[in-house]
């Protein structure tokens, strides 16, 4: 069994306020019974303030007074019920203010280069909101001029392991990928024309310049 929270100060409450024997009080605050005979004589832990396990819960009178009737009873600490801290809801994260002038060009960045992405995807990624994605989509956001599309890993408003579980999961689900840019064949270049007039096309020169 773990100590009590200052097992000193615990012992020298329940020297003071109980009839426990040395022992009992010794084994419930992990000090031999020899340095709990002391505090009683005065010998040991002089100024060091009287704390009260039942104040704080460690210990009921019952329990006190159940090892006070038996001296071979040894004090069983009260296991205290502790609420577990409730776990935050997934969301979107929290994003520096210094680093918000910097959502609407990765905003631009995602719907040009993973339009799969749905909209709440985006908003979770990177904690926007969807009129700002229609605006930045439609072009009608008050500082369109000015969006440049940059990635939101590098701008540090999303992890990459982040993106990419959320595109796996777009992508499974059967939504369009980004259409990829096509190469156009280069144009066959035309013959030159000749200048030569259609009655001559046949014929062929020859020595002397006589044609044939």
């Amino acid at each position: 069994m773990p100590p009590p929270l200052m097992p000193k100060g615990t012992a020298v409450w329940l020297v003071e306020n109980t009839h426990l024997t040395f022992e009992q009080i010794g084994a419930f605050c992990g000090m031999h019974a020899l340095e709990v005979q002391g505090i009683a004589d005065g010998e040991v832990a002089q100024g060091i303030k009287a704390l009260d396990p039942t104040a704080n819960g460690q210990l009921t009178w019952e329990e006190i007074n159940r090892a006070s009737a038996d001296p071979k009873v040894r004090l069983e600490m009260r296991r205290l019920e502790v609420p577990l801290l409730a776990k935050r809801a997934k969301g979107p994260c929290y994003t520096p203010v210094s680093k918000r002038q910097d959502k609407p060009d990765a905003l631009a960045f995602l719907l040009r280069h993973y339009p799969e992405l749905s909209d709440a995807q985006v908003c979770k990624l990177l904690g926007t909101t969807k009129p700002t994605i229609a605006a930045v989509r439609d072009r009608t956001h008050w500082n369109s001029r000015n969006i440049r599309p940059r990635d939101p890993v590098i701008l540090g408003l999303c992890r990459q392991v982040d993106l990419d579980d959320a595109i796996a999961k777009a992508r499974a689900a059967g939504r369009k990928r980004a259409p990829e840019p096509t190469v156009d064949a280069p144009a066959e270049k035309e013959a030159p024309r000749s200048n030569i007039p259609a009655w001559m096309a046949g014929m062929t020169l020859k020595r002397g310049g006589e044609t044939r």
